[in-house]
This record gives structure tokens, C-alpha cells and sequence, in this order.
């Protein structure tokens, strides 16, 4: 039986003989394309070839390709796990003809492959091809048919929809029919008693699809038309985990040994069994662990962290769903998932080498991320199964609904409070027979949206054609004023306002791109001037943001970059290379780039480390980069085969894609060697000099410093001297100001001792007071109470003693402290247990309202703050009147 190593080997090995050239996997997070969240799909990385906005190097290429498919048109999420087949990231194997052959060769190739290299038997292998789309008037594609019936019999070959067989990426782009190859499973009692042709396409766990060959001749424009591309392509992808399954003979993807190994790790660390059951809870966290954690190794590998927002916030629901399995189902009540990290690095060592290289930090991150989201977990279960028992989810404002419904507010509460994707909550509830309003949810998710849209949303058009004639150049390295022409534009939305994105055919503008900001300046078109206020990029398009269009688009173009803003944000950009080196000549090298960010006025770097740097580490980086600037070394920039790069040592970021030929930044052969496309100064003394502002963590094992050079630090260092000079007026210019500010600190301690020992006297004694004015209710007691004088912490510590000594006490003190009013809510423990009241809900719908504020604490004890100190007394009125 061959491994699974053995058969992406035979399947790149074949491809290289029919004149393919073997090239790496994208990264799995993608860049500079604002359609995408991740690579959902082999063809990502060659879309500009399918488009004609780049040349391909080669006519033919093939490869293994890392893809994720969560989000958007392409989810399979809610299967993986549950099923067989589904999973989260995937190797989708490929091969590509650019412009070169077509279907006869894809299709005879392919079968060669799979029935005389792979030897898959022929009477298991079904074809589907497309049966046409009349709404799109889209005729049956007879050409494909016609070359697979030169391998296939026609009674295996079936008419697909537009659904099954027009393959589309996105809502737009390169797209054409496809045809599927399907391998039928089952047994041979199976496969006698119904034919295999009823059941492609209809998600049968046995009947297959293992390849999609895909026939790229139309581009899907905004309109929803279809344009016939300048050239045709063809596009493969083979899902490696179905291809093995088959070659293996399981009856699952996950019983091959690309996932048995996990699983066995994970039955190891939990003391589980893993059955292989299509229904048991236990087996099915076990698929969707050994799923999910490549996931999450890859994206954060490639340099996506976790986080609350866009692709982050993704892989952050991934590791969650992860989490809630082995704590639900495996019993397993701490981290579980960095532990199988080792795992899956060594697993693909050979052909994603880059988790290994940072296998440390990737446990890092997701030990953290687990650890925090564990705290979590178990109060939101507690919750959600306090709303099931209270039978809250049947009753709305409007109607008493009889199915049992958890209502869309709850859980967008769930997910915003307590980190619940809502997908948990919808999995939780179906587990119970329960369903979620997803639609009130969504509305609940556009609210939160309204309120706080992305920066930089786009909504765009479609591209005007002006002058397309092929590669766009870029000639910024060597000029900032180009004589050029438009060759193409579109009208796009910026948060609701029009603005116009220009590409140039040859352009000096730098495009966002390695952390380095996009270049400003304008065009100068038959006379009229045209503000450029950013550049950016899409895939391999460099885009010109402006507020107009010149009035003659087929005029000559003159574009003029910014020049001075230029040269500071160069001068931050050599200066980010510099501290690289320095941190990793400091703190280790195990530093490795995790972000950056490159203006005119400032340079922010993320880096991996795991602990807060000290203020000697911090000064002997300073005074390494210093060091480097005061060398006055002149900055090697080289043009080289990426592989003679790394021969050079150069330091190459991790999720970045780079071309055959590489730019190579060298400051100094024995200090600093990058791969880096952006600008740069001639020569390090241009820098100045150098400052750190800050350093400080922002993710697990990712630290973050803020730093200026050249004139951006003369003036930061300016600022703080005025700072300090102040400061010295202040204390009247003492001959040693730190021992004047140690003094003054002493006394600012004593004098908060003596208004802390005062409080306590004015607490006792108010406490005795308050004792005498207990109102009776019944069988339980209030105190009321607006006091003047007393500050928030002393009123918050009498209402805790008063409390505990009275166990059927509700009270309410208030007090005004500088203009601001201030409540606290006290409850007994015998009122707590007998009437059920909670001092959290009493501040939140009763007090915080009135006095115009907010609050929070716990059950028994709660505080709230607000502006409308004339309300108080009422406020005290309405509390005495719950008793």
C-alpha cells in the first residue's frame, strides 16, 4: 500500500515528465488580493496569469497547494467532522496549462495517471462533464464528452448542472466548465445492487469526487456577465486526502495515514479509543480535532494569528470548535491541541518545511489561544444551558413559539460576550434537538457591523479598459517621475464614498506591500492635475487611489511621487532590516518577523519572543542599530535565482510568496541579508539616528516594538527634552530632578495614607450610623442612603461589611464625587437565596438608566457610575420598592 508521501510524489513526478515544472505551494494566507480571506483553491496563485495580467514563467506548472475552504461560498465547516470526507485546510494536488494545451491532453493525461500509474480500477471511475445552462445560454460542453469517450464508455459518463460542473471561484473572475472524476467505493454487493451513476453528486460517503479538471475560458465581471478570456487554460485539483483514501482502500479519509497519526497522538494524550463511528460524539471530535489542528498550524505558520476580525477571527473559530470538542466529548479539560503540533510539523517536513522552522512559536500561539478560550468555555456552556432549563428560547416579544428555539439575540450574545461563534451555539443546540433564529442573529451581526465597518471596505466595479497593453511596470526603484499612460480604471466605494482606482502601465508609485505604506504624489494628465492620496496592491495589479479621473484618459500621463515622504518611509524601512538583525543578534534566532508597518513617520515591528524585553536588552539593540547607522554602510541591493538567495543566508519571511527571481537587500554580508521588494536608502547613515518608543506584547509569543529614525526621531527626541524641561519649571529647576520627584512621590504616599485612614474612621462611623437606620420589610431589611463626603471605594467597602453582617439586608448607598454620582448595591445572602435578586441586574435596569451610566459586579455586591446626580434619590426610592 502506497503512503501518502509516496503518492504526491508519483503525482508531481508524472506531471514533471509531460514538460510540467514543479512549482512551491502559495501560502496558505493570502496577500494582496481583497477578494480572498485565504487560498480556497490551487488556481489563487496563477490568477493573474488566467486574467492576462501577468505572463506565466512557464506554459506549464504542478503542484501541491495548501487550501483552506471556512468561509464565504466556499464552507464546508458544519460537515468536517461529521462526515468523511469534508475538511477545513486540504493539499489540493494540480496541474496547469497556461494559454498552452487544452482538453485532449487533460483529460488523456489524467487518465493515464489514475489507471495505469495509480492503477485505480477502470469499472470503479465515473465522469461527469457539463450538460449546459440555458439561463446563462450556456451550451452542453460536447467537447469534453466527446474526448472522454475516447476512455470511457458513454454509460459512465453523466450530464452535470451548472452547480456541479461550471466552476467559479468567487462571484467574480476566471471560471469555465469542468469535468469531475468520481471513484465508486462501495462494495462489489453495493456497487450490484444500485448503479453509481444515480448517486454523483448526491454527497453519497462512498461515490467520490477526487478530481476536478477545470477548463478556464470566461471571466465572471461584476454584471454577472461572462467575457471570453484572451487565451484558454486549464486548471486541476485532485484533493490529496480523497486521492489516498482510494488508494488506500478506507472507507474513510481519516482511517489513511495522513490523519492516523494524529489520532493516534490524540487517543494517546486523552485515554480515548477511536471506534471510527460515523455517529458517536467521541469519534467525531477525534476527526475533528486531527481536522482542524493542520488548520490552525498552517494559517498561524504562514503568519495569521487568532484574532477578533477578518482571517484571524476564522482560524480563531476553527481552534474554538476544536476546543469545545475535546472538552464536550474526550473529557479533556485542558490544552490539548499544541500538543499535536509536533505532529503534524514532522508529518510535512518534506514538503512544508516551514511549520518545522517555527514549530516553537506555533505551540505558543495556540497554547495561549486554547488556555484563554478553556476559562471561557465553561461559563458559556453553564449559560447556555441555563437558558435551555429556563425555557427562555420559547417565548418572544411577539408570539409563544412551540418549537424549541434559542432566540438570535442570545446567541450573538454568546458570541460577543463569551467568544461563542455562533456555530457552536447552533452545533450545541441540535444536539439537544434546538435550532438558533440565524436570521435575527444576522440582523444582531449587522448592527455590530454598522456600528464599526472595516476601515478601507471597497465595493468595486468593473475595470474600463484605456490602453491594455500587457505587463504593468513598475519603475519606482530607479525614478519617481514616469512618463506613462492609463491602462484601465474602475469606480469603486471607500465607506460610502466614490473614489476612482487608476492603473498606470508603467508607474514610479510603490504599492503597499511587505509592511511598507503605498507612495502619494499626482499625475499630470494635458494639463490637469490628478491627486494620487494612496497606492495599493491586488494581486499583481499596482492600483492608484484618487478622488477623480482626468478629464482625457488616452492622454499622456506624467506620475510624480511624493519624494520627501518617500524618502522618510525609506529611511523607516532600513531601519526595520537593521533591528531585525539587532534582535536576533540579542535576543536569539529564534526572532522571526511576524508584521510590520513602514511610514514617514514611524516604523512598527513584530517579532516572535516570548518574553517582555528588558530595559538592558532594549538599549543594546538601540545601540547596535546606532552602531550600523554611525558605519554609514551603503545598502546591496541584488536582483538573484531565489535559490542562490538562500544560499546567501538571506532572511526570507514566512507566508510570503516569492517569484524565481528574488530582490535581495544586504547590509553588510555579516550583519543583515533580507528578501524584501520594498524601497530603501543608499546608505545606513541616512537614517540619523535611531529610538525606540515603546515595546510591548500584542499576541502570544508575538512582541511588538515602535520605533522612529532620521528626522521623525530628531523630532520625537526634541519633544520629550520640551517634556522635561517642563516638567523641571514645574518643580522650580531643582539641581537633582529625580530626587525632587522621588520626594515628591513620598509625599503624594503619606498624604494618600491619611485620606485612606481618615475614609476607614468616616467608614466606621457611618457604619454605626447606618446600623441605627435599618428600615424593616417584612421579614427582611433595607438601608437607603445618600451620603456626602465619602469617596467610591469607601462607599463600596461599607456596603461589603454591612452585607456580610446582615444576611437579610437589601441596601443601596449613594454618593457625588466631583460632579459624578456613584451607587452601590448590597445584598445579603439569606435575601439572595430566598427572593433570588441580583445586585448586577438591580444596577443594570434600574439604576445605571437613571442616572445615566453603567455597571457591573457580582450577585451579591455591585457598583454603577453616572452623570445624573439628581436622580439618586429616586434611584433609592424605586430600589426600597423591590422588598
Amino acid at each position: 500500500m502506497m503512503g501518502s508521501a509516496e503518492i504526491r510524489v508519483k503525482f508531481l513526478d508524472f506531471f514533471k515528465s509531460k514538460a510540467h515544472v514543479i512549482v512551491p505551494s502559495a501560502p496558505i494566507v493570502t496577500k494582496n488580493d481583497p477578494t480572498l480571506l485565504f487560498t480556497n483553491a490551487g488556481m489563487n496563485q496563477f490568477k493573474d496569469y488566467f486574467l492576462g495580467n501577468k505572463t506565466a514563467p512557464y506554459p506549464r506548472v504542478t503542484d501541491t497547494q495548501k487550501c483552506l475552504r471556512v468561509s464565504g461560498k466556499h464552507n464546508d465547516l458544519e460537515e468536517v467532522g461529521v462526515d468523511t470526507y469534508h475538511h477545513t485546510m486540504f493539499e489540493m494536488l494540480g496541474n496547469w496549462s497556461f494559454g498552452d494545451y487544452f482538453k485532449k491532453e487533460a483529460i488523456s493525461w489524467s487518465w493515464e495517471l489514475l489507471t495505469k500509474v495509480l492503477h485505480i480500477p477502470i469499472d470503479r471511475i465515473y465522469i461527469s462533464v457539463f450538460g449546459g445552462d440555458s439561463s446563462e445560454q450556456l451550451t452542453p460542453d460536447d467537447e469534453t464528452r466527446s474526448e472522454w469517450m475516447n476512455w470511457v464508455s458513454p454509460e459512465r459518463i453523466v450530464a452535470g448542472s451548472k452547480k456541479d460542473n461550471f466552476w467559479e471561484m468567487g462571484d467574480t473572475g476566471p471560471c469555465g466548465p469542468c469535468t469531475e472524476i468520481h471513484v465508486d467505493c462501495r462494495s462489489d454487493e453495493e456497487r450490484k445492487k444500485q448503479n453509481a451513476l444515480k448517486l454523483i453528486n448526491q454527497d453519497h460517503p462512498q461515490v467520490i469526487e477526487i478530481w476536478n479538471i477545470v477548463f478556464i475560458q470566461f471571466n465572471r465581471i461584476k454584471s454577472g456577465a461572462l467575457e471570453l478570456l484572451p487565451s484558454r487554460h486549464v486548471d486541476t485539483g485532485m484533493g490529496l486526502e480523497r486521492l489516498v483514501r482510494v488508494l488506500q482502500n478506507k472507507q474513510s479519509n481519516y482511517d489513511t495515514d495522513i490523519f492516523s497519526g494524529t489520532i493516534a497522538m490524540v487517543a494517546k494524550i486523552t485515554g480515548m479509543i477511536y471506534s471510527g463511528s460515523d455517529t458517536e460524539k467521541k469519534d467525531i471530535a477525534f476527526r475533528v480535532i486531527a481536522d482542524h489542528i493542520r488548520a490552525i498550524c498552517f494559517t498561524i505558520g504562514d503568519g495569521q494569528l487568532p484574532s477578533n476580525i477578518g482571517a484571524g477571527y476564522v482560524i480563531r473559530r476553527i481552534l474554538r470548535r476544536a476546543v469545545r470538542y475535546y472538552y464536550s466529548y474526550l473529557d479533556r479539560k485542558e490544552p490539548l491541541l499544541y500538543l499535536l503540533v509536533p505532529v503534524i510539523a514532522t508529518q510535512f517536513q518534506k514538503v512544508f518545511p516551514e511549520l518545522e522552522g517555527q514549530r516553537g512559536f506555533v505551540e505558543k500561539v495556540i497554547h495561549e489561544e486554547e488556555d484563554a478560550f478553556l476559562r471561557t468555555l465553561d461559563k458559556g456552556i453553564r449559560i447556555f444551558n441555563e437558558y435551555i432549563e429556563n425555557g427562555a428560547a420559547q417565548k418572544s416579544e411577539s408570539a409563544f413559539h412551540s418549537e424549541k428555539r434559542i432566540s438570535g439575540a442570545f446567541a450573538f450574545k454568546l458570541n460577543d460576550t463569551y467568544g461563542f461563534p455562533v456555530d457552536l451555539t447552533s452545533l450545541m443546540a441540535r444536539e439537544i434537538g434546538w435550532t438558533v433564529d440565524e436570521t435575527e442573529f444576522e440582523k444582531e451581526l449587522q448592527k455590530q457591523k454598522d456600528r464599526s465597518r472595516a476601515a478601507g471596505q471597497l465595493d468595486t466595479g468593473d475595470w474600463v479598459p484605456v490602453h491594455e497593453n500587457g505587463k504593468i511596470i513598475f519603475s519606482g526603484y530607479t525614478e519617481l517621475d514616469t512618463k506613462t499612460e492609463i491602462n484601465r480604471w474602475r469606480k469603486a466605494k471607500v465607506k460610502g464614498k466614490d473614489i476612482y482606482q487608476i492603473v498606470l502601465s508603467k508607474t514610479p508609485f510603490y504599492a503597499e506591500s511587505g509592511g511598507q505604506v503605498g507612495d502619494t504624489g499626482f499625475l499630470k494628465i494635458d494639463g490637469e492635475s490628478v491627486e494620487v492620496l494612496d497606492t495599493k496592491k491586488e494581486n499583481d495589479l499596482i492600483i492608484h487611489y484618487t478622488e477623480k479621473l482626468p478629464a482625457d484618459q488616452r492622454a499622456p500621463v506624467i506620475a510624480h511621487v511624493d519624494a520627501e515622504k518617500r524618502k522618510n518611509t525609506e529611511v523607516h524601512h532600513t531601519a526595520t532590516h537593521l533591528l531585525h538583525a539587532a534582535l536576533r543578534k540579542v535576543l536569539g534566532t529564534h526572532v522571526v518577523q511576524k508584521g510590520s508597518l513602514v511610514n514617514s513617520n514611524h516604523l512598527r515591528f513584530d517579532f516572535s519572543h516570548f518574553a517582555k524585553l528588558t530595559k538592558e536588552e532594549l538599549a543594546a539593540i538601540e545601540q547596535m542599530v546606532n552602531e550600523k547607522i554611525r558605519e554609514n554602510i551603503p545598502i546591496v541591493i541584488r536582483e538573484m535565482p531565489r535559490e542562490e538567495a538562500m544560499k546567501t543566508g538571506a532572511m526570507a519571511l514566512f507566508g510570503e510568496k516569492y517569484g524565481d527571481i528574488v530582490r535581495v537587500v544586504i547590509i553588510d554580508p555579516d550583519y543583515s541579508i533580507e528578501l524584501c521588494g520594498g524601497t530603501h536608502v543608499s546608505a545606513t547613515g541616512e537614517l540619523g539616528f535611531f529610538k525606540i518608543r515603546s515595546e510591548s506584547a500584542i499576541a502570544a509569543g508575538v512582541r511588538r516594538i515602535e520605533a522612529m529614525a532620521g528626522q521623525a526621531a530628531e523630532i520625537y527626541i526634541n519633544g520629550e527634552l520640551r517634556l522635561l524641561s517642563s516638567v523641571q519649571e514645574q518643580l522650580k529647576n531643582p539641581k537633582d530632578l529625580l530626587r525632587s520627584l522621588q520626594d515628591l512621590q513620598s509625599d503624594s504616599n503619606n498624604m494618600r495614607k491619611r485620606i485612606e485612614s481618615m475614609e476607614m474612621k468616616q467608614v466606621a462611623r457611618l457604619k454605626t450610623e447606618l446600623k441605627t437606620e435599618v428600615i424593616p420589610i417584612g421579614k427582611y431589611k433595607f438601608i437607603g442612603k445618600l451620603s456626602e463626603g465619602i469617596g467610591p471605594e469607601a462607599l463600596r467597602k461599607l456596603g461589603t461589611e454591612l452585607r456580610l453582617e446582615i444576611p437579610e439586608l437589601l441596601l443601596i448607598l449613594a454618593t457625588v464625587s466631583e460632579g459624578k454620582s456613584y451607587v452601590v448595591i448590597g445584598l445579603g445572602d439569606q435575601l439572595v437565596s430566598e427572593k433570588n435578586l441580583d445586585a448586577v441586574k438591580i444596577v443594570k435596569e434600574i439604576v445605571a438608566p437613571q442616572i445615566e451610566g453603567g455597571g457591573g459586579g457580582q450577585k451579591t455586591l455591585a457598583t454603577a457610575g453616572g452623570q445624573d446626580a439628581l436622580a439618586l434619590t429616586k434611584v433609592i426610592s424605586d430600589v426600597k420598592a423591590l422588598l
